[in-house]
């Protein structure tokens, strides 16, 4: 199982993302304080294929075995993010990630994140075309 604290991730962390590179330093700072720390124990499923998402996590430290039907597509390491979909219609997650080694990762929630691109059109399109750029 995983634990959750209320700190927040540093915008350097953030910056390293490709979703959130064209962002400048005050839109890093209100995504930053909006996230909130998980950690998770070698063994840990992260994500289950099939269930209901609703979060969005960036890794900053460890890494997670990747599985779709049973078949392993590689891991995931610092830097590397997942569930931005989930950000937006809570879709079912499309992959199982089980951590390999102690994780650090910082977590968003639909209800967090709307609020934030409501309120500023500038993050919301610039994480529009980032979304996008991604799904080619």
């Amino acid at each position: 199982m995983y634990n959750c604290a209320v700190a927040g991730v540093s915008p350097d962390v953030l910056r390293k993302v490709p979703l959130f590179a064209d962002l400048d330093n005050r839109e890093l700072g209100q995504i930053a304080s909006s996230m909130r720390e998980r950690r998770f124990s070698p063994g840990d499923v992260v994500t289950q294929e099939g269930s209901g998402g609703v979060g969005f996590f960036v890794v900053e430290e460890g890494e997670a075995e990747v599985d779709v039907g049973g078949e392993s597509r590689g891991s995931i390491g610092p830097g590397d993010y997942f569930g931005e979909i989930a950000l937006i219609n809570e879709s079912p997650r499309t992959a199982t990630l089980t951590a390999k080694t102690d994780m650090l990762c910082y977590g968003m929630t639909p209800w967090d994140f709307r609020p934030l691109v409501e309120s500023n059109s500038a993050i919301a399109w610039k994480l529009l075309t980032a979304m996008a750029e991604k799904m080619k």
